[in-house]
This record gives structure tokens, C-alpha cells and sequence, in this order.
């Protein structure tokens, strides 16, 4: 594992994540989303793991999302085989379907997973980190729907 989680560009580049799927974490908090980017990151284990960025708040360090974070953050983590991209809140998930609507801000194969953002975000780092392709890690995120804690 190299690099740190936080930050837009969040990770440190390595020959070894080439070929994994990238992951980006968009919340309103930059402390959130390099928070729960540590996280997945930790629970990934050793070994290779997947580019992880954060992409939280505003530029000005406010609360928000900006689209110039999270595509910063997308270009960051593309190696690719394509780049997850888990939100927290409703004017994420916007932001990050407008981005997709223009067809030029994110990495071609880049897709907005429908999955809680905690237990999501740590689903999809630990299967991209095993080498899976995009549809698994978007399978796995979404999966943590359904786990129960009670």
C-alpha cells in the first residue's frame, strides 16, 4: 500500500495498482471523505491496493461538492479498467450524474455506484483491490445494502 488517502488526488501512484479499478469517495466533508478513504484503505489489508482518492467539499475547504474535485480525483485514480465512484449525499449524486452527462470530465468507463457510502466505499476498495473488473467492484459496493447489523 502506498500514499495517503487524503487530499483530491488522495493516493501516491505505484506500478503495482495498474490495471485496478480506481475508486472515488465524494462527500460534502473533506474530512469524511478522507476519513472513510482511510478506512477502506486499512480494511483492504496489505499488499496492492487500489487507487483510492477523496473528493469532499468545496476548494475553499467549505462544505459541498465540487465537480472540479471530483474530477480531479477520477483523473487521479484511472488506470484504465475503470474508476467506482461512491457519493454520500443527494447533491453529490448530481453532481457526479451531470459530470457523466458531459461525457468529457471523467475517465471514460468511470460509473456512479449506488451503495451506502461507509460500508460501500470499503466493499468496492477491498474487491478492486483483489484485481476485480468494474461490474464486480459496483456489484460488491451495492451489495452492502443488504448487510444487517442487527
Amino acid at each position: 500500500m502506498s500514499g495517503s488517502a487524503g487530499g483530491a488526488a488522495g493516493r501516491a501512484e505505484t506500478d503495482e495498482a495498474a490495471g485496478l479499478v480506481g475508486v472515488v469517495l465524494v462527500s460534502h466533508s473533506a474530512e469524511v471523505a478522507a476519513a472513510v478513504a482511510a478506512l477502506a484503505i486499512g480494511l483492504a489489508g496489505g499488499g496492492t491496493t487500489a487507487p483510492v482518492a477523496a473528493a469532499g467539499g468545496t476548494p475553499d475547504g467549505g462544505l459541498g461538492t465540487s465537480s472540479e474535485l471530483i474530477a480531479e480525483a477520477a483523473a487521479a485514480v484511472d488506470r484504465g479498467a475503470g474508476v467506482a465512484v461512491l457519493v454520500d449525499l443527494g447533491s453529490a449524486v448530481l453532481t457526479v450524474k451531470a459530470l457523466l452527462a458531459e461525457g468529457d470530465e471523467l475517465p471514460k468507463g468511470a460509473r456512479l455506484v449506488d451503495a451506502p457510502f461507509v460500508e460501500g466505499a470499503v466493499a468496492a476498495v477491498v474487491t478492486a483491490s483483489a484485481g476485480a473488473d468494474l461490474d464486480a467492484v459496483e456489484a460488491a459496493a451495492s451489495e452492502a445494502y443488504g448487510y444487517r447489523k442487527v
